[in-house]
């Protein structure tokens, strides 16, 4: 049978509220739950935390309370570790087999495990000491009471679990404070809508560290706008729990109907905020990150040419009807030049056979006259005879 070590399955570290009870070890054989708080040579105080404010090379005395609510005695591993931030954004220690170099490893117990009497509490003291060459600013861990136990895995092998539940510490070294949040590594992607009338998705993931000597918050935003600033919108994302000096978290911002405007320019920034009742003064500087981005208008290009298209039918459509109506008009034009040019060549074949008639006075009713027969008319080459009877009348008085 194979023994596997596994460490931290069940930590209980709340700074805000009195730490819960384990969970039952599986090999208890009874339910088991125990619980860790700060407390005095008298009890429990009510402090949520160890928190210290010392100066470099100083000691101090403490105590925590371990109780134990079940109905068989305990004996637990107590020890005290450093804390980190996890890549979640949570509050962890180090594993048990971890051996701390910070906070963790200036404090000092006794005894190494401890033996609880059933339903009983003991308060058990311990000394902190700062070393001299302690840096300035924040420093985290915990205090931790464990119970060993083995279980079986899926694959049915023992495994070894380490059940454990603590209490934070907060140290402060006086010194130089130097609060500082930096975005890193920030990656960008634009997401495209098939709505050409809508815009698209940003979606952007950047790790925020903790570069100074102060525990911090942080609220994170995200900013993005096309070439000269065009459609510059920013949305403001939750609020970062606290990271620890050193530590460091990934968090991701989605912002919606972002114009594509061919390329972005895409920032994120973080506010520096104090956790707790700290007092940042004077603020922190805020730190920014730039990357550019494509955001090709697919669905808008696809639209746009297919307007064109539209446009360019209609306007052919257009002028192909214009030019039917040209070549209709040049066509009527032609045929009354072709209607007028027959009619000119007709008129002088029939100026000859036009009958010429004298006007006449207004008012005159005598006939017309008529036609004299072409034999009273000269022709050339012929001679009018007069008749050979005299026609003379005498005049008879």
């Amino acid at each position: 049978m194979r023994l596997l070590a596994a460490i931290a399955t069940g930590i209980a570290l709340l700074a805000a509220a009195p730490p819960t009870p384990s969970p039952p070890a599986p090999s208890a054989g009874s339910a088991v739950t125990w619980g860790v708080a700060p407390s005095s040579a008298k009890g429990p105080n009510g402090r949520p935390a160890f928190t210290y404010k010392l100066d470099s090379g100083a000691t101090l005395t403490d105590y925590v309370a371990v109780t134990n609510h079940s109905a068989r005695p305990l004996t637990l591993n107590l020890y005290a570790s450093d804390a980190f931030t996890t890549a979640q954004g949570g509050f962890d220690l180090l594993a048990g087999g971890q051996k701390p170099t910070d906070v963790g490893a200036w404090v000092r117990f006794t005894g190494a495990t401890v033996t609880i009497p059933s339903t009983s509490r003991l308060d058990i003291p311990f000394t902190l000491t700062v070393p001299a060459n302690a840096t300035p600013g924040d420093h985290a861990g915990g205090i931790v009471a464990s119970l060993a136990a083995t279980t079986a895995n899926a694959q049915g092998n023992q495994v070894a679990v380490d059940h454990r539940v603590g209490a934070r510490i907060y140290l402060r070294v006086t010194g130089e404070l130097q609060p500082a949040l930096t975005v890193e590594d920030l990656r960008v992607r634009h997401t495209g809508s098939p709505n050409p009338l809508a815009g698209g998705t940003l979606t952007a993931t950047f790790t925020v560290r903790n570069t100074g000597n102060v525990r911090l918050a942080g609220q994170p935003t995200l900013a993005a706008s096309g070439p000269f600033g065009l459609g510059r919108r920013s949305v403001d994302a939750p609020a970062l729990p606290e990271i620890l000096p050193g530590g460091e978290l990934t968090t991701t911002i989605r912002m919606t109907g972002v114009p594509p405007l061919f390329r972005l320019t895409v920032s994120a920034a973080v506010i520096p905020t104090a956790v707790g009742d700290q007092v940042l003064d004077p603020q922190p500087a805020v730190d920014t990150a730039r990357v550019p981005v494509w955001a090709v208008p697919w669905p808008q290009t696809a639209l746009l040419v297919l307007l064109a298209v539209v446009g360019w039918a209609l306007i052919a459509a257009r002028r192909r009807r214009a030019r039917q109506i040209v070549r209709a008009v040049a066509a009527a034009r032609e045929e009354g030049r072709a209607e007028a040019s027959r009619e000119t060549e007709l008129t002088p074949d029939n100026r000859d056979a036009a009958v010429s008639v004298s006007p006449r006075p207004s008012g005159d009713s005598r006939p017309p006259d008529r036609p004299v027969p072409d034999v009273d008319r000269g022709e050339p080459g012929h001679h009018n005879r007069q008749p050979d009877i005299d026609r003379t009348v005498k005049d008879e008085r």
